[in-house]
């Protein structure tokens, strides 16, 4: 399931916004203090600021937010960011999703394999 709606993103060109997601789920089992901070680091130079390699779509202040966060970075400081991804995703692209062939295709050989 991961990987098809992995596949369906990258055609609508917005794969970032899971792989943000999994960055982030990712971060929150850091343990060590040390890694927290390079870890933080790489996170948002690489989704969350202007300009970002694959920077996801958030607004203005939770992109500020994020900023101060990584500053004095926590487990927690990506949780605004990352909720408003999901959200993104639970309303637009995963409905979608739902109704794509990549899904229904998935759908039809999940069901071949039950039968």
């Amino acid at each position: 399931g991961l990987a098809a709606f992995r596949a369906f993103l990258k055609t609508e060109f917005s794969e970032e916004n899971l792989e943000f997601w999994l960055a982030c789920e990712d971060f929150k089992k850091t343990r060590s203090a040390a890694k927290l901070a390079s870890k933080a680091q790489r996170i948002f130079e690489e989704f969350i600021d202007v300009q970002a390699p694959r920077e996801v779509n958030i607004d203005f202040q939770t992109r500020e937010l994020t900023r101060r966060n990584v500053q004095e970075p926590s487990l927690s400081c990506f949780d605004q960011a990352q909720g408003k991804v999901h959200s993104l995703m639970e309303k637009d692209s995963y409905p979608r999703f739902l109704r794509s062939k990549i899904y229904t295709d998935l759908l039809s050989q999940t069901q071949r394999r039950l039968s």
